[in-house]
């Protein structure tokens, strides 16, 4: 997973990604930990990150921020090129991986905005029409969590 050490005596330091990103520089560390970005070292040891780490740890940001795992981010980032800059092409395959996901995210996002504003308009939480009513606990044989909210419907 860790990419070799070279020596590079120009690019930019923990500090100035710190300030390019927001992050804190112990995150951006603890990033690297994780195989997330991999730095080179100035002679005297000291962090050089290229101007294309920005993008990365940029990415990891927001991904992460998405509720997807290191993991998985670590993997998505795998695919990125590590001989040169990632070019638009790059990062469009990259974002094709997290498409499916994001959009189921986002049709699951709106029918429990959907469904959660009829209980919280009304503020009664009605036994006939509560989306979390589940009468005799009969569809605990679909799965566990809150299934009328995560799609299932009680003639289903």
């Amino acid at each position: 997973m860790k990419k070799p050490l070279r020596l590079r005596p120009t690019g930019l330091t923990i500090g100035q990604i710190a300030d390019r990103t927001g992050l804190a520089v112990s995150a951006i560390r603890y990033y690297e930990e994780q195989g997330l970005v991999f730095p080179d070292r100035t002679d005297t040891g000291q962090r050089r990150y290229a101007r294309s780490d920005i993008r990365r740890l940029s990415f990891v940001m927001i991904t992460q921020g998405m509720g997807f795992s290191i993991a998985d981010i670590r993997a998505a980032l795998s695919r990125l090129p590590e001989n040169r800059t990632p070019t638009k092409t790059d990062w469009e395959n990259l974002s094709a991986l997290f498409r499916s996901e994001l959009d189921a995210r986002i049709t699951q996002m709106q029918a429990l905005r959907d469904k959660l504003d009829g209980c919280i308009g009304c503020g009664c939480l009605s036994l006939t029409n509560c989306a979390l009513y589940n009468k005799d606990d009969r569809i605990r044989n679909r799965g566990q969590g809150p299934r009328f909210l995560l799609g299932d419907t009680p003639d289903t």
